[in-house]
């Protein structure tokens, strides 16, 4: 097998660290330079000047919650720009100053560092953490290539199809949609809280958000049922929350970091799982690149397709619902089923 350069190096690319220390040294700055600013305007932004309760976001899913239960009550502001994987998000002085004057603040503790440091020094008395509405799992990786069950992050165990994953957890919690509707639960109620004007409203789009959800949940449900095969090989271990309630195995090329590389040895176990397994696919992601996953595919002599992790909206291209309902269609395809 060939790999791609990117394949060769050790399982935490230095990189990565590297990025990691830029990243912390940027928002210490930030931070700085925001509570500078801060302190000398002393006004709050709780709301805009049309009245509309302040909400900052930090990446897609926490933005698509904000918009769809605050409606036209509220002004989002997302700190993770469209395209841009959230993982490498680096705030600015500016960004910093928001998230310190938010009305409400809606984020997922441990994704993004440093929207973990604002988010601490955050005058809002309206944050919703979304790992502490649905606790993180941690998982192992089998020595197959397959995934099994962990720990969530408050020490239960919790059986499932995971991945090799940070002290925290995986954070996908979004892909499965019973989890994501428990999320949008406590941003309604927070909204409630915050704004009591339009209680009424926040708790009519939520409880719409969440049949909305129950209803995808369903779809997947069903759609998968028939399924001729219950694994698949993915570039990003980003869908172990979805393999799980759905019953199905995830093999990842790389762990919860997307920028994390596989060993050479990690990649003959997936080339032996996927054979065992009767892979037909190799699914990549639209905010990273296929490089990798075009290589696995190619050795195997499989098919690529997208299966979309959804931590971003590329080019503006669909919504939450219209994702997932593809990446059913995709999972559908590559599992063969017949339902």
């Amino acid at each position: 097998m060939t790999l791609p350069r990117s394949a060769e190096g050790p399982t935490r690319p230095l990189g990565g660290l590297r990025r990691s220390a830029k990243a912390a040294a940027l928002t210490a700055t930030a931070l700085a330079a925001a509570l500078t600013l801060t302190a000398c305007g002393g006004n709050s932004s709780a709301q805009d000047a049309g009245g509309r309760l302040s909400v900052v976001a930090s990446f897609y899913p926490m933005e698509f919650l904000a918009s769809q239960i605050g409606g036209e009550h509220v002004k989002v502001t997302d700190l993770t720009a469209a395209g841009v994987e959230p993982h490498d998000l680096e705030l600015t002085a500016k960004q910093v100053g928001t998230v310190q004057k938010a009305g409400a603040v809606l984020y997922l503790k441990g994704l993004q560092p440093t929207v973990d440091k604002a988010v601490e020094q955050s005058r809002s008395k309206h944050v919703v953490d979304a790992a502490a509405i649905s606790p993180l799992v941690d998982h192992h990786l089998d020595e197959d290539g397959g995934e099994h069950g962990g720990e969530e992050a408050d020490g239960h165990e919790h059986a499932g199809h995971e991945h090799a994953s940070g002290p925290a957890g995986d954070p996908h919690i979004w892909l499965d949609p019973t989890r994501y509707a428990a999320v949008a639960k406590a941003v309604g109620a927070e909204f409630a809280e915050a704004d009591p004007a339009h209680a009424a409203d926040y708790e009519k789009n939520t409880a719409d958000l969440v049949a909305r959800l129950t209803a995808l949940d369903k779809e997947f449900q069903d759609g998968l049922k028939g399924s001729g095969s219950k694994t698949f090989v993915t570039s990003h271990a980003a869908f172990g929350y979805l393999a799980d309630h759905y019953g199905l195995e995830q093999i990842a090329i790389s762990g919860v970091d997307p920028e994390a590389e596989p060993s050479p040895a990690r990649l003959a176990e997936i080339q032996k799982a996927a054979r065992e397994h009767g892979v037909t696919t190799v699914f990549f992601e639209s905010l990273v690149s296929p490089a990798l996953a075009t290589t696995v595919a190619k050795d195997l002599k499989l098919q690529t397709a997208v299966l979309d992790p959804l931590e971003g909206i590329k080019d503006g291209k669909g919504d939450y619902f219209s994702v997932m309902r593809q990446n059913l269609t995709n999972l559908r395809t590559a599992l063969g089923a017949t339902s």
